[in-house]
């Protein structure tokens, strides 16, 4: 039996081009895998699980998704399977019926030739390299999982589309929204088969694009974090018109703004945003934040009057936290956004829904809204360099800012009253991302932002 390439088991998911790294017979060695750590780590047997399952739009998917399904059912484990969805719709079918596990056939963002599985346990809890992701390496690395067992579980279809949308639709008043005209991005991912029938029933004059579930993504990645994917949506806003684009990743659990200007909404300008709408309808929520965020989060939730509590990146963490602290809603610079009555899931649904009621309910545009934002924060957004001794140089950067607070929750955070930069190793190759904010100005910002990406880089 060939080995499997450990490279596609990466600190979140499972992820690789098909089928060089992951074809039908990897496929379902890691479902029979995933149906044993899934027992594990709830304690129970295969055959007392059921794990959801769920594809997005890929040419690879059907196939793909047979074979998770053949592999967590010859384990004993009974699949539900929910078709072709966004990735969030199987976190909610895992949380709303109980089940005891998820598997999501996806590649997210990247190209089209990739293809991988996201993982939850009870709860929509991902698995994570700290917690499940190693397991699974370990037992598919071992290599033919045997025969099957003798009673194999059963494989039922279900759709959870409709009770998925009243249950995001829940989350606003619908009466509330204004008429807009908003420019809309798919990707030719699952946004418009997700999220689309919601919006056809808010009055806004849609102008929508790439809107259709294709595999072969005939218009771009459907990356909207890298400017070049983001070329098109800005382009057709200015050209119509419009209020607002949002543009969504390959399986929608993540969608980016462009404002009326035409500029991107950084990640940290949104989560402050959707935290503000959050605390609207719950005073004094906790909301947790990553460590690479803008002081503008904390900033606001405190003056909204709610708490606001750093975090380590990663939706596993975020999830966890959610769940044992009970925080109401917690955002990353990514564009990840966790909503804990929502499963703690992370949703490409409901800051489209908060963001278009903001909107209405506030009279503002959505340059007005962060304008005083933009006027007190400046950002540098993330910055990578590749550094082979990554622990030795931010031990570096401590050192040599010891006369600020530093911290180690996620890689080293540095502040200063009116600077402050983190720095954290990837996951999965030899770089440093750099991430740095001035509250005092654009050129001290770009002042600071060099002087430390001399030292990581020297």
């Amino acid at each position: 039996m060939p080995e499997v390439d450990p490279s596609i088991f990466k600190a979140y998911d499972v992820r690789g081009l098909h089928p060089d790294q992951i074809d039908e017979d990897v496929a379902y060695r890691i479902g029979r895998a995933f149906a044993r750590v899934l027992g594990d780590l709830e304690g129970k047997a295969p055959a007392d699980l059921t794990v959801g399952l769920g594809r997005d739009m890929r040419l690879s998917a059907p196939e793909l998704a047979d074979r998770y399904a053949a592999g967590i059912c010859d384990e004993g484990a009974d699949v539900l399977d929910i078709g072709m969805v966004g990735t969030e719709m199987l976190y909610y079918a895992v949380g709303s019926r109980g089940l005891d596990g998820g598997l999501m056939c996806t590649a997210s963002h990247n190209p089209k030739d990739y293809t991988g599985a996201k993982l939850v346990k009870q709860g929509s809890i991902a698995l994570s390299g700290d917690s499940g992701i190693g397991e699974l390496r370990d037992l598919v690395a071992e290599g033919e999982p045997g025969p099957p067992v003798e009673h194999p579980g059963s494989r039922e279809r279900a759709d959870v589309a409709h009770e998925f949308r009243q249950a995001a639709l829940a989350w606003i008043d619908p009466s509330a929204i204004r008429p807009m005209r908003v420019v809309l991005d798919g990707g030719n991912g699952m946004a418009g088969q997700m999220v689309g029938p919601l919006l056809d029933d808010l009055p806004l004059d849609q102008v929508a694009a790439y809107w259709e579930p294709d595999g072969d993504l005939p218009g771009h990645e459907p990356n909207p974090l890298l400017p070049e994917n983001r070329e098109f949506i800005v382009d057709k806003l200015l050209e119509c018109e419009a209020e607002l684009g949002i543009a969504w990743d390959g399986d929608a659990d993540r969608c980016f703004f462009i404002d009326d200007t035409g500029r991107f909404v950084d990640g940290d300008f949104l989560c402050t945003l959707l935290a503000e709408s959050i605390l609207e309808k719950e005073p004094g929520a906790g909301i947790l934040y990553d460590v690479r965020a803008s002081r503008a989060v904390a900033d606001r939730v405190q003056a909204a009057g709610g708490s606001a509590h750093v975090n380590r990146v990663g939706h596993a963490f975020f999830k966890t936290r959610m769940r044992d602290e009970g925080a109401a809603f917690g955002g990353e610079v990514s564009g990840h956004y966790y909503f804990r009555d929502f499963y703690n899931a992370d949703s490409g649904t409901l800051p489209a829904l908060l963001i278009l009621e903001l909107l209405s309910k506030s009279g503002k545009s959505m340059s007005e809204l962060l304008a005083p934002l933009h006027e007190r924060y400046f950002i540098s957004g993330e910055i990578n360099s590749e550094v082979d001794d990554q622990e030795a140089k931010m031990n570096e950067l401590a050192e040599g800012h010891s006369d600020a607070e530093v911290s180690w929750l996620d890689g080293v955070s540095v502040d200063y009253e009116d600077w402050h930069f983190n720095v954290r190793p990837s996951n999965t190759e030899p770089l440093l991302r750099l991430n740095l904010e001035s509250l005092r100005s654009k050129e001290h910002m770009e002042e600071k932002r060099d002087e430390v990406l001399a030292l990581i880089q020297a």
